[in-house]
């Protein structure tokens, strides 16, 4: 069975981690919080779902802050995002779990409803109930017993989310009239891209039949262009002022996007000249070896490759040793590694699986920042799921409004519409238009008698003399299972990006990539919350099995290890991978990168702000509830006298001790009203 790149178990060897048991804090279900259980619950229902990234992220964050604020309702000097209220039980950590759980069933029951297969999707959640032994049929939100708390602040959730501009009630569908394609849709099948009236923008497309990611099969060929409003989601660290007023939905003023002949017409020529010099690599038949470890690979600066390495593996101290593979193997893998599917979580669900994975490190210890004191898994998990998911959902924002606003085309337009109209290098050749492509022997030429002739390069191209042939990747092979395409002369006019025909590129706009940006955000979020930009370990390894790991071909060719020091090298890979993949030319990746970091540096100062503890309410020691501070709630005290009970750990110190009993003293009698 061939390895998904969206599976748990594929990131699992991400961070290079035997699961282990980690510091000494009693644990459910083999060593997982229930906060991390929803979170996988969470995500194996995505895969299930459409495949739809701004959306996913809105999810993840929702579900997130459901759990955080349920955890939060227990303990007196946590802020609640959206709740309040503070509960008290007689067995808080048991309470905590319950709330958590029915605060994350009721929002994921009520995000998938809409879903083409709920009726998958209801029994995961379902099961994961049951697991934890709790009935789904207590649905109150009356009073204040765990169920009844969880399903008061998922109701709450839903409500205020319905106020986020995101369209859910209308499934997130694009008002009619707004947004419109200004271009007619481009027919795969047939070479080249004779409707299209502006190749720098939006370009649908038309297929025998659409398939997403996730195997879900999209009536009309192709679906139309997903939330280009989604910059004007109400965000979660993003500040008013971030927004560029005379570009709606955009945020943090990135440059305007390459134009042909208009904005920057050399970097729109030259990025996708380039993606089609890599859709040459895409073949291990040429006998290029590259280095792809830490060593030779990766430690860019922000917005750019440049690749100068890194020596020494800062956490064994020992140099990074080569490691070197085929050049078509690596950028095969690479390019379906971070690809949205099969089985996708699509990136903000990829960027939960390596920080679920980071934490499982053995070696790796849950203090904020990498900090202070440790925290228990229940309190790490819920502060870590909604600051990283909190980034990545503002990623999205920023992604999807620079999306909206610049509506820009995908390679798939640019470049058949370039070949089309010849070359652009010298106009005493044949086929000279100032519109064209560039020549580059051995990649980009015109077809000739000459070179058609029997024997000859493009021999199998005769009857197309003057114009271009590209030496690329030609599309997946009749039995991808069994057999790779790899790497021939071809009419430049059939060029494809290296997907599943049913597939063949998303159906939203091109600039900026939403892959960079969200994997900068999530590197960014990972390095703040863990206090270092290392994996743990100081490298993340996955290995590419022989002719198991790739879905689009069969292959690789050979067994060989994915490495990155860093998050950060790991994000640029996931930005590199839609080059090589024929989704993004490099000035779609850069850009994005950049809002990535600075979304996460928003949302990172939110998470800091809401984590900060505040003073415990003046009633804080009525631990029953019943408006008084009296005998029962000394006797609370009493009981859970020098442990660590947070509900009666009153100054915050970690122990129940004189000064927490000091304060109840103090507020004895009744609750001001």
């Amino acid at each position: 069975m061939k390895m998904r790149s969206g599976s748990v178990a594929v990131l699992a060897a991400v961070v290079g981690l035997a699961v282990a048991g980690g510091p000494d804090f009693a644990l459910a279900d083999g060593g997982q919080s229930v906060a991390r259980q929803w979170n996988d619950t969470m995500l194996n229902s995505i895969k299930k779902d459409r495949v739809r990234p701004p959306v996913q992220a809105r999810n993840l964050f929702h579900a997130s802050v459901a759990m955080y604020d349920a955890w939060a309702a227990y303990e007196p000097t946590a802020k609640g995002y959206l709740f309040t209220e503070k509960i008290a039980a007689n067995d808080i950590e048991a309470a905590r779990r319950e709330s958590v759980s029915y605060a994350a069933y009721r929002v994921m029951r009520h995000r998938f409803a809409t879903s083409p297969n709920v009726a998958i999707i209801n029994p995961i959640l379902d099961a994961r109930m049951a697991a934890l032994g709790y009935p789904t049929t207590v649905t109150t939100t009356v009073g204040d017993t765990p169920a009844a708390v969880g399903n008061r602040i998922a109701a709450q959730l839903i409500a205020w989310a319905l106020t986020d501009n995101s369209r859910e009630q209308f499934d997130h569908a694009t008002a009619a009239g707004t947004y419109p394609d200004v271009n007619e849709p481009l027919v795969v099948a047939l070479p080249f891209n004779p409707t299209v009236s502006d190749p720098s923008r939006y370009q649908p497309l038309v297929l025998d039949f659409f398939i997403d990611q996730n195997g879900n099969v999209i009536p009309g060929g192709f679906p139309p262009k997903l939330a280009p409003f989604w910059g004007f989601v109400r965000p979660y660290g993003l500040l008013s002022g971030d927004m560029d007023p005379s570009r709606g939905g955009v945020y943090f003023n990135p440059p305007p996007c390459p134009i042909l002949n208009g904005f920057d017409d050399a970097t729109y020529r030259d990025g996708h000249q380039q993606v089609l010099l890599l859709s040459s690599w895409l073949t291990p038949d040429d006998g290029v070896m590259i280095d792809i470890s830490p060593l030779s690979m990766g430690n860019n600066p922000l917005g750019a490759d440049t690749n100068p390495g890194r020596t020494i593996n800062p956490a064994t101290g020992e140099p990074y040793e080569p490691n070197i593979v085929k050049r078509g193997d690596w950028a095969r893998c690479l390019a379906e590694f971070w690809a949205d599917g099969p089985s996708s979580t699509t990136p903000p669900g990829h960027w939960n699986e390596i920080a679920n994975h980071v934490v499982e490190h053995p070696a790796f210890e849950r203090r904020m920042g990498g900090t202070g004191p440790e925290l228990d898994p229940l309190e790490w998990d819920v502060k870590m799921y909604v600051a990283l998911n909190g980034s990545l959902h503002d990623a999205a924002i920023c992604a999807w409004g620079v999306k909206g606003f610049y509506d820009a085309s995908r390679p798939i337009t640019a470049i058949r519409h370039l070949v089309q109209n010849g070359q652009c290098s010298d106009p005493s050749l044949p086929s000279y238009h100032p519109n064209g492509i560039q020549l580059v022997p051995g990649l980009v030429e015109v077809i000739t008698q000459a070179t058609t002739a029997i024997g000859e390069r493009h021999e199998d191209l005769a009857g197309y003399e003057g114009l271009i042939a590209i030496r690329s990747w030609p599309g997946a092979p009749a039995d991808p299972p069994s057999q790779y395409s790899g790497v021939e002369w071809m009419l430049g006019g059939n060029w494809v990006p290296y997907q599943r025909p049913s597939f063949v590129s998303p159906p939203f706009a091109g600039y900026v990539s939403g892959h960079s940006t969200y994997s900068r955000a999530g590197a960014e979020t990972l390095k703040r919350l863990t206090g270092t930009e290392y994996f743990p370990g100081g490298m993340g390894v996955y290995t590419c099995v022989q002719n198991q790991f790739l879905v689009f071909e069969d292959g690789p060719s050979e067994t060989f290890d994915f490495q990155w020091a860093t998050y950060y090298d790991a994000a640029d890979n996931s930005g590199q991978s839609r080059i090589l993949g024929g989704i993004h030319p490099y000035f779609d990746d850069y850009p994005g990168r950049v809002l990535g970091s600075k979304a996460a540096e928003r949302a990172h100062a939110r998470s800091m702000d809401l984590f900060e503890p505040v003073a415990p309410p003046a009633c804080a020691a009525d631990f029953d509830s019943d408006g008084t501070v009296g005998a029962a709630d000394l006797a609370a005290i009493l009981s859970a006298w020098g442990g660590p009970d947070a509900a009666f750990d009153l100054d915050g110190d970690g122990t129940v001790g004189a000064s927490d009993l000091a304060a109840l003293l103090s507020a004895w009698g009744t609750c001001p009203q």
